[in-house]
């Protein structure tokens, strides 16, 4: 039946509709049409973006099915319920195990060949921070209920289980406008953009009710140029100089309200007064906690009395007093390309690792997630800004770049905060100048999926290894991770790499095609590269001495990314199967 399946790649499809050929393209290739069958292809929703064990979930499709569809549930390739099909929208009460990630999916039998109409993953986690896919809001001018209502639908489509509340606030230093007793019912935001409290207060509340975090941004060391007239003190503040003549700051142009100027993050007068202010804000906006960003390594710096300021390892302190102070809130530290991760941010009391990523190299990006994760066990998410160079003016994105760097976060069990309003293609979040082509659109709701679905695979655990691996039928080879360019410049020396991890008795195999790449720069700049080649009946030959019992494969590029299994045989100590397809990135997992 599989190969079957597989084998289709020139059948004839008669589809009802040019908007599901665009959105499932790839997924219509794997299907049989049998003459000029007609194949329904249909999108799924679910009531909230993550659930707690027990709840109920309720899904919702776009379209009427065959009365031989059936409903299955999986957890990896194991199928943990079926039902029957016979409307558009069904309910599933979530077993009582935490921290689990499912895949469901409907699917019928035609001659014999299983045709996948559609999937959703469903996150059952009881903690956000477990598996965080972390996303953002940047706009909170006058906002209908319906406009809201629309952007919070559609990142719980994506399953975004919290929201970093970009620039909202009206200062750094006091990010309440107005008072506890008499907040603002509007202000001007940093960049003198329009905010609405209605606004901010009607995302918190629709985040809550999608079961969605809602986290506040700010620096941890950020004063405006009237900061004296709400009671910072000069003492605070860290300076250019020994004689506390300069005050570090870091310059804005117009629109911004003003230049900011940073404090010492060590400084416990000044912690008390940011945590304080922070108190006012939670008494009026029902926020879950503090995001905290920095500018980076600013160079060195100076405190008032003249003492060299340790400004990396001054965040630990910093998050612990956040902590002391609101121990219900939920904390996370930007570590800017790294800056105060180790032995400071990663081992103080945050929910999970953020990084914003400023080397360029897709190594840099697992390097990054490894590293973190000889830190500490909190989960790694990459603000990865996409195609940046573009971002000055109105475009798409390139969907082969994203894609790329999706597939190697998501492989290295990281998360990349990119969804908002719109896409981020900028470290400025409420720039929206890039937009998502329709293939963009599609796929990447697909890969959050499988992030999902797969997660207790990709996120829980596991250690990264170099499987030996050979393939016999590609002229351009296989290589473990990470790839490499031949020098000066050039076609890569491999086509292919490999991803090992061994998750208790499984070994996973990632395979990351990296065909028709000349550059290993994961920002594609200038949005420029191609597609890799699809890649059909790969034969790959595995070595181990360990038993091999089954051995399957999924991918977020095809058949909505529901689990398949191989056949293989064995001889010796070598082990060979085929893999079907590859494009950007298939699972293999050898138990």
């Amino acid at each position: 039946m599989l190969t079957s399946y597989f084998n289709v790649l020139n059948s004839k499809f008669c589809y009802r509709d040019m908007k599901q050929s665009i959105r499932y393209f790839l997924s219509l290739l794997m299907l049989t049409a049998l003459g000029c069958k007609k194949i329904v292809l249909v999108n799924i929703s679910t009531d909230k973006a993550v659930y707690n064990p027990g709840d109920v979930v309720s899904f919702t499709i776009d379209d009427d099915l065959p009365a031989t569809t059936r409903i299955r549930f999986r957890h990896l390739d194991q199928t943990v319920k079926q039902l029957p099909y016979s409307s558009r929208t069904w309910t599933w009460k979530t077993p009582s195990t935490d921290f689990t990630g499912y895949l469901v999916d409907l699917y019928s039998v035609d001659k014999g060949v299983e045709i996948i109409h559609g999937s959703i993953g469903v996150d059952v986690s009881s903690d956000w921070t477990t598996f965080p896919r972390y996303g953002f809001l940047s706009d909170f001018s006058q906002l209908s209920n319906s406009q809201m209502d629309d952007v919070i639908k559609n990142l719980s489509r994506y399953h975004i289980n919290g929201l970093q509340f970009y620039d909202w606030s009206e200062k750094h230093h006091k990010p309440l406008a107005g008072t506890v007793s008499s907040p603002a019912d509007n202000w001007l935001d940093i960049a003198s953009r329009s905010t609405y409290k209605s606004t901010v207060q009607g995302y918190i509340t629709r985040a809550h009710e999608a079961g969605m975090k809602a986290m506040s941004y700010n620096l941890c060391y950020g004063a405006l140029n009237d900061a004296a007239s709400d009671g910072v003190q000069n003492t605070w503040y860290m300076y250019t100089d020994v004689t506390h003549t300069s005050k570090k700051d870091f310059p804005l142009g117009a629109p911004f309200k003003s230049s900011i100027y940073l404090l010492d993050p060590s400084n416990s007068a000044w912690q008390q007064y940011i945590a304080a202010r922070n108190m006012d804000m939670y008494a009026v906006y029902n926020f879950d906690g503090y995001h905290i960003d920095q500018l980076g390594d600013q160079g060195t710096l100076y405190n008032y009395n003249g003492g060299i300021i340790n400004v990396a390892n001054s965040f630990h302190p910093f998050i612990e007093s956040m902590k002391k102070i609101n121990p219900d809130k939920r904390l996370v530290f930007n570590a800017v390309n790294q800056f105060g991760q180790q032995g400071s941010i990663a081992t103080a009391p945050v929910d999970f690792l953020y990084t914003e990523v400023w080397d360029n190299n897709y190594s840099d990006l697992s390097k990054i997630i490894i590293d973190n994760n000889s830190y500490s066990t909190k989960k790694t998410v990459l603000a990865a800004y996409m195609n940046a160079g573009k971002s000055g003016s109105a475009g798409t994105f390139n969907t082969p770049s994203v894609l790329y760097t999706d597939a190697v976060i998501f492989a290295f069990g990281g998360a990349h905060i990119e969804l908002g309003e719109h896409m981020l293609g900028n470290l400025y979040f409420p720039n929206g100048n890039l937009q998502m082509p329709d293939d963009l659109k599609s796929s990447i709701v697909n890969y959050y999926d499988f992030s999902v679905a797969y997660q207790n695979l990709l996120r829980s655990g596991g250690v990264f290894n170099n499987p030996i691996i050979s393939v016999s039928n590609n002229a351009y080879g296989i290589s473990n991770w990470p790839p490499q360019l031949p020098p000066p410049v050039g076609p890569l020396q491999s086509k292919i790499y490999i991803v090992g991890k061994q998750v208790g008795s499984k070994q996973v195999l990632h395979l990351l095609n990296f065909s028709n790449n000349n550059t290993l720069d994961w920002n594609d700049p200038n949005g420029i590269k191609p597609p890799p080649t699809t890649t059909t009946g790969l034969k790959l030959s595995y070595t181990t001495t360990q038993p091999v019992s089954k051995i399957w494969f999924a991918s977020p590029d095809i058949n909505f990314g529901v689990a398949r299994n191989l056949t293989f045989q064995r001889s010796g100590n070598i082990v060979t199967f085929e893999i079907p397809w590859l494009k950007y990135w298939d699972m293999i997992v050898i138990e």
